[in-house]
């Protein structure tokens, strides 16, 4: 198992590697100017325009920045946003604890909520039951979750004012209040990627029970006289959740990336 995953992290890196050379490549020769809002400003002179640019580099061919740009990976230097005129660094650490939050909480609700709902739906298979959730879970993780996001902002934010659809990622949790607040602003990020996240491992949960469930062990279980509840859940469900554990794990990547663009909704 060591060995494995020394080998799979040993991939990983020039997989790394190239992905970031390619988006570097790509924003570096795209047609766009970081420094366009200052140029933008007659206020500003064009020697201090100049200045900025050589200080931040912008002026050195874009190998050279993009071999600068790791050297300061190393040292944990991620480079400057020019988005938000502050380090990179200083953004991650503001905002990293909150998306952590969000998703951890959306990841264990989608599993409570695909749990029970997969092992209904793999049970009664063919039923109208089955068909209800099999179509839900289709639409579940069809639907874009910024739509999903841009639907519940309308709904709960702008047409009936219970909740902010404005995540605040800068508001500290000091006292009752704050943390109402708080809770308050993550009940929609959550809803959104949970459901999707739920939507995922319903199907996954629903297949593998599906396999299980015509097998030799199952109806040995039942030929014993254990009631059909304890033949589900002891014996089907366990052994179903294996290789749905190993899926979960591989999807969590996946959510974070899910999890970007909820935010920008939500900001």
């Amino acid at each position: 198992m060591g060995r494995y995953i020394v080998r799979r992290l040993l991939i990983a890196i020039p997989t790394l590697l190239a992905i970031s050379f390619v988006v570097y490549v790509i924003l570096a020769l795209a047609p766009l100017d970081p420094l366009a809002s200052f140029g933008a400003d007659p206020r500003v002179p064009p020697e201090v325009r100049e200045a900025i640019r050589h200080s931040l580099g912008l002026d050195d061919p874009w190998p050279v920045r993009y071999v600068k740009w790791l050297g300061g990976l190393v040292t944990g230097n991620f480079g400057y946003s020019f988005m938000s005129h502050s380090p990179v660094i200083e953004l991650i650490q503001q905002r990293l604890p909150n998306t952590l939050a969000v998703v951890g909480v959306a990841y264990i609700v989608g599993l409570l909520i695909a749990l029970p709902v997969g092992m209904i739906s793999a049970v009664r298979r063919n039923s109208w039951l089955d068909h209800v959730i099999s179509t839900t879970t289709y639409f579940g993780f069809s639907v874009p979750t910024f739509f999903t996001g841009l639907v519940l902002i309308i709904v709960f934010a702008v047409k009936l004012h219970w909740l902010p659809f404005i995540y605040n990622s800068n508001l500290k949790v000091t006292d009752i209040q704050s943390l109402t607040e708080q809770l308050r602003q993550s009940i929609m990020p959550i809803a959104v990627l949970g459901l999707f996240d739920a939507a995922v491992f319903t199907r996954y949960i629903r297949a593998e029970m599906l396999e299980h469930l015509p097998l030799d062990y199952v109806r040995t279980a039942r030929s014993k006289g254990i009631q059909e509840r304890a033949v589900v859940i002891r014996h089907v469900l366990r052994n179903s959740l294996i290789p749905v554990v190993t899926l979960v794990a591989l999807g969590i990547p996946g959510v974070f990336g899910g999890a970007i663009v909820t935010e920008q909704i939500f900001h």
